[in-house]
């Protein structure tokens, strides 16, 4: 046998499983509707493992379609588990022929698990002292591990951990890697429905099996045992003994090891190819399908370009992405696509790169109808940027670049005459987050006018879940790859150049391939837009508010720094004070930024549960949420908790907002963005500008720093209780509805109607319970939700649901009827017909299916508010330039506006944009803004 032999066997279910549940907040939909996360997921772990351990034999085992041995024997086995998800039970079949493209064999044995196929091959491959990995997050396989077998699982935070002898008796505090069988068997596990012996946890069953040896040994000797735990054991013998025998891998399955199959195999990229471009993994076709000398990979006949970034348009990191590293970014990874690229379309391109020929370009562009703009830029923050070029197309196929030089003079000059063409108000500008092209061209002093058209938009409105940058459209929808601009500049880093660096002769193309595939999706893209019936959506509410956005983005918001370092000094000190309390409480010194730390000060020392929640790691979980349900426990988690809120606003904010300001406007400029959260809402960064808390004290003292122009006031407006509003209009209930009509305080009111009490009886604590029921419930809020978030118990709970579906009964109409919709329709929508799709609405699981309800009953309303405040920030900004005004919006932070208004237009601006806001759409109850005055943000709002 070969030394450097190396098998793996894979456990293919949970992989498939644990890549489905880490994209479930987020899942990978493409542009067919389907659910690719299970698949993506597992092929990138496969690739992770190819190309890090470069095995010589492997093969992925399967569990069987019908039942095994253990459901024979054990008619409850695994019966607790919920039915796969949908998208895994379709996922499969499309695995097993990747794997099969891979040419991997593919293990799979009548009547037994996975696990035992993979117990039998590698005990057997062990015994024959060849190296044999275990692939599986599953702790079950801990029991097959010996000298030359080992257990390699994936990590959550990446990577892969090897696990052999000494760390699994280490890990369970064992003297045998066998045991794992005997702690199974006293503990039980509970996502196999293997029983165990009631009230033996892990702990006490490790006592056990330090004591005894084994469950044979313990249930011969319970002579030895006392009290409680002898009497458990005595009457749960047979229950014991069984549950270790349903907790033992097989290792004598029916399949024989034969190496020479298991080998590794040169894969058949065709086949790959023609999945992948299914899936639309464009990304795995290019990492995939290279590097002809290795094993499992192919040859290549194209020229090399780098691979789209697979999911490059998120702004905001993946909930569970464990497989973030596979994106795909690469420069020398290799080109191999059958779609349509620069090198295969006739296409007129041209470099306009003097006088003459600009005069004549712009000539035909006051002609166009329709112009698709684009520019290239030194960087991609649009406030700091430069421009280094423009270009347009006016029909498809043909485009024009023209470079700009960088001294400033110069550049006024060549922008200044094509002023004409951007402000030419009867042209439509088409761009690709145009945006951004706007911004910078009134840094210039150009400001774009006539109709407008965003592809990205676009996108966004008929498929607000997928991504929307123009790599991933031309190739969903024109078949296209386009030319990467690593190709020009190189890979991300400090060593990567900017467009300034380059010759126009090596922009050109590039640059004209930008406006004239913008033009072509611009075309397909109106087409869907009418298909879907959401071009008012688009044309009404989207595009009328690019422009508002620009000029909130340009205005910026002025920071109090001295301010600032105020606060720093102040919470610095605290930070310190809290540090000693924290170490008194404990009655130690640790580093309270270190969860592990943390976590062994909380549950080691000071044991404040019995029994703690851990990684896969074993490594105690201390995070926010765990900390915060356990803040009654010990006056400590609360300190702890304080500490972490106060760092994290030192960090995000008071430290951190002088070093954004903006040298040259002496602003913070912070972008919004128009196409990132699935429910229509804006949000922002560079700095994010919408998660400054505002209830607390502390996140009072951020907002005290923004403060208006010199001269000025700074105005709040805000929506009073929109979503409520939107929630009694939607279910037209008509108790909810009296309460607004009658301008009653609706927390009170709602208390009133539960305890069935006069209104002016209800005090603060009904009323509180009252708030968090009617926005919890409206939600879709559990019992068990409800009382954890009010600190109550379940049955009380229970009681205010039951309470709040009696007075408000048109609310639990409306919550019913807007599932009902969305299994009908696979989808949701608001007021102005904004679609939320919701794939897994139907599912079988619980857990998933419950996921997707409380998105059919939050969406509408969550994304009706977002549509209302967008109509109102553009009408207000059309009525400060029709009338103008010079007061400036300069923040919008979900219902709220804000402005910087001179002193002799406060009046005036008040009434304009109370009216705007208030009026932005009827409904069967009265839209209500709350407005206020100061001299910065926290006065005023």
């Amino acid at each position: 046998m070969d030394p450097n032999n190396k098998l793996f066997l894979l456990d293919a279910y949970a992989l498939i499983y644990r890549a489905y549940y880490a994209f479930i907040k987020n899942p990978r939909i493409n542009s067919k509707g389907f659910n690719t996360s299970a698949i993506l997921g597992f092929v990138n772990t496969l690739e992770e493992l190819l190309k890090k351990e470069n095995p010589s034999h492997l093969g992925v085992a399967f569990d069987p379609a019908g039942p095994t041995f253990r459901h024979e024997a054990y008619e409850q086995y695994k019966a607790q588990r919920e039915e796969t998800p949908e998208a895994i039970r379709l996922s499969v079949p499309i695995i097993k022929d990747i794997i099969r493209a891979y040419r991997i064999p593919i293990l799979e044995v009548p009547g037994y698990e996975a696990d035992d196929v993979i117990g039998t091959l590698a005990t057997e491959a062990g015994q024959q002292g060849i190296i044999t990995y275990m692939m599986t997050p599953d702790k079950d396989y801990g029991q097959l591990v010996t000298d030359n077998v080992f257990m390699y699982r994936p990590k959550h935070t990446g990577g892969f951990e090897v696990m052999g002898v000494e760390e699994i008796k280490a890990k369970y505090n064992i003297q045998s890697p066998d045991q794992v069988i005997d702690l199974l068997g006293l503990m039980g596990d509970s996502s196999d429905n293997i029983p165990g012996c009631p009230g033996v946890g892990e702990k006490t069953a490790q006592k056990l099996i330090a004591e005894f040896g084994s469950t044979e040994n313990l249930l011969e000797h319970t002579d030895q045992l006392k009290g409680a735990l002898k009497t458990k054991v005595e009457s749960n013998k047979e229950q014991i003994v069984f549950s270790k025998f349903l907790a033992t891998i097989k290792i004598d399955v029916p399949i024989k090891l034969d190496m020479n199959s298991l080998v590794r195999e040169k894969a058949d990229a065709e086949s790959l190819r023609a999945i992948f471009e299914e899936l639309e993994f464009r990304t795995l076709i290019d990492r995939v399908l290279k590097n002809e000398n290795q094993p499992g990979s192919f040859t290549q006949t194209k020229a090399a370009l780098p691979p789209l970034p697979l999911f490059a348009e998120e702004t905001t990191p993946t909930q569970g992405d464990l497989f973030a590293e596979f994106a795909g970014n690469g420069a020398d990874e290799a080109k191999n696509s059958n779609l349509e690229s620069l090198e295969t379309l006739n296409a007129n391109y041209q470099l306009i790169d003097n006088e003459t020929k600009r005069h004549k370009i712009i000539q035909k562009l006051l002609t166009a109808e329709i112009l698709a703009l684009d520019t290239e830029t030194t960087g991609t923050e649009p406030m700091v940027a430069e421009l280094v070029g423009m270009s347009f197309s006016t029909q498809e196929n043909e485009a024009f670049y023209i470079p700009v030089p960088p001294e400033r003079e110069e550049a006024l000059k060549i922008v200044n005459e094509f002023r004409p063409v951007f402000e030419n108000e009867k042209s439509m500008k088409v761009g690709q987050n145009i945006k951004y092209d706007m911004i910078i061209l009134q840094n210039y002093g150009v400001e774009v006018k006539g109709p407008l058209f965003d592809t990205m938009v676009a996108h966004y409105v008929l498929q607000p879940e997928l991504r929307h940058g123009m790599d991933y459209l031309a190739e969903i929808y024109l078949r296209y790859r386009t030319v990467p601009i690593e190709e020009l500049i190189g890979p991300k880093g400090k060593n990567q150049k900017n467009m300034r660096d380059l010759d126009p002769k090596d922009v050109y193309l590039y640059a004209c391939e930008d406006a004239d595939i913008t033009l072509k999706l611009k075309n397909v893209l109106e087409k869907e837009l009418k298909e879907n019936d959401t071009e008012s959506l688009f044309y009404d509410i989207e595009m009328p508010l690019v422009p508002v956005l620009v000029n909130i983005e340009r205005n910026g918001v002025l920071l109090d720094t001295e301010a600032l370092k105020q606060s720093s000094a102040h919470f610095t000190a605290k930070m310190e004070q809290i540090e000693q309390e924290i170490y008194t409480l404990a009655e130690t010194e640790f580093n309270i930024a270190s969860p592990k730390q943390v976590g062994e000060v909380l549950f080691d020392q000071l044991k404040i549960v019995e029994k703690a929640k851990k990684t896969k790691t074993g490594q105690y979980v201390t995070s926010e949420e765990v900390l915060e349900s356990l803040r009654h426990k010990h006056p400590v988690v609360e300190k702890i908790l304080e500490h972490r809120g106060l760092k994290k606003l030192l960090g995000t904010y008071i430290d951190a907002l002088p070093q954004l300001i903006n040298p040259r406007t002496g602003r913070v400029h912070t972008s919004f963005n128009q196409t990132v959260t699935a429910t229509g809402r804006l949000s922002s960064s560079n700095p994010n500008l919408q998660n400054i808390p505002i209830r607390d004290e502390n996140g009072k003292e951020i907002r005290k720093a923004f403060i208006p122009d010199e001269g000025c006031l700074f105005f709040s407006a805000d929506y009073s209780q929109i979503e409520l509003r939107i929630m009694a209009h939607l279910s037209e209930d008509k108790n909810m509805i009296d309460a607004f009509l009658s301008n009653h305080d609706i927390h009170a009111a709602t208390a009133a109607k539960i305890y069935q009490i006069d209104l002016k009886t209800v005090d603060a604590d009904m009323r509180r319970k009252a708030k968090t029921a009617n926005f919890g419930i409206i939600y879709g809020i559990s019992v068990f939700g409800l009382a954890e978030r009010m600190n109550v118990d379940r049955k009380e709970a229970k009681e205010l649901i039951d309470g709040y579906f009696t007075t408000y009964p048109g609310v639990k109409t409306y919550m019913d009827k807007s599932v009902e919709v969305a299994q009908e329709k696979g989808y949701v929508e608001t007021i102005f017909h904004r679609k939320r799709y919701l794939p897994d609405i139907n599912s079988r699981n619980a857990v998933v299916r419950g996921y997707a309800e409380r998105n059919a009953i939050n969406a509408p309303i969550q994304g009706s508010a977002a549509d209302i405040i967008k109509v109102a920030m553009a009408r207000i900004y059309q009525r400060f330039q029709a009338e103008g005004i010079q007061a400036k919006m300069i923040l919008q932070v979900h219902d709220e506006l804000n402005f910087s208004v001179p002193m002799n237009e406060k009046e005036r601006v008040e009434e304009i944009v109370i009216t705007e806001m208030e009026n932005a759409y009827r409904m069967h109850v009265p839209l209500k803004a709350d407005c206020g005055w100061g001299k910065n943000w926290l006065e005023a709002h």
